[in-house]
This record gives structure tokens, C-alpha cells and sequence, in this order.
């Protein structure tokens, strides 16, 4: 027997779950969930998870509708989203820096910004001036 936490551990989906299950069956291996308490290796067990198994793909879709509806109403606020632009004086020091065949991680530690922020930057960077 496989003793999981929790029926939303295993797998985003219905198909999931199932698929999961099975191979499990296959190899004669049951399945308990502690939290909803579901033993696979009796009839009721095996019902109970298919009634169950729905419940991680339902809440996934919940979330994906909230996250979508607060982007939406921060949209409609005006709030700019995604990161802020690196400033423009920053952003010429980090390619004079890199042109100059300093690092990323001593490039951010000399400006006292991040690598992600530097990594950025050079990534914009025509090719020849990269290498």
C-alpha cells in the first residue's frame, strides 16, 4: 500500500488520478489517503476517490479564475504590472561593464543591483558585444 497526504498531492486532474491509480492497481499496490481517510483496496475506497478526484483540477480552475480577475481589475486601475525598468544610466554602466568582459555576478555586485537585472539587460545586448 502508498499512503499519500492528500488526494490534490497526486495530480491535477481527474485523468490523472486515475491514471495514477491504475498503474498503481496494475502492480498490486493500493492506495491511502490520509486526509480524506480512503482506502483503494475496498469498493467504497475506490468510489470515494473517484468522487474525490475531481476536486484538485476544480480548485485549479478557481485559482487560475482569480488570478485572472485580479490582473484584470489591476488592469483596469492602471497598475502597470510586470517589473520595473532597469534605469537608463544603470542599464548603459551594466553593458559599458559586460562590453568590457566583466562577469554577471561582478557586474550586480560593482552596481549593486541583481544578476537577474544584469542577466536582462545582456540578454537585449547584440550578440557581439556578449562574448
Amino acid at each position: 500500500m502508498v499512503a499519500a497526504w492528500s488526494v490534490d498531492r497526486l495530480g491535477r486532474s481527474l485523468t490523472d488520478l486515475l491514471g495514477i491509480l491504475q498503474g498503481l492497481h496494475d502492480k498490486g499496490v493500493d492506495l491511502f489517503l490520509h486526509q480524506q481517510g480512503l482506502d483503494t483496496s475496498t469498493t467504497a475506497g475506490k468510489a470515494m476517490f473517484q468522487c474525490w478526484g475531481y476536486l484538485p483540477e476544480f480548485e485549479r480552475g478557481i485559482i487560475q479564475e482569480r488570478v485572472n480577475a485580479g490582473l484584470a481589475r489591476a488592469r483596469a486601475k492602471g497598475t502597470r504590472l510586470g517589473r520595473r525598468p532597469v534605469v537608463s544610466t544603470v542599464e548603459v554602466q551594466i553593458r559599458e561593464l559586460r562590453a568590457n568582459g566583466d562577469g554577471i555576478l561582478k557586474i550586480g555586485k560593482k552596481l549593486g543591483v541583481g544578476t537577474s537585472v544584469v542577466q536582462r539587460v545582456v540578454r537585449g545586448m547584440p550578440k557581439s558585444l556578449t562574448a
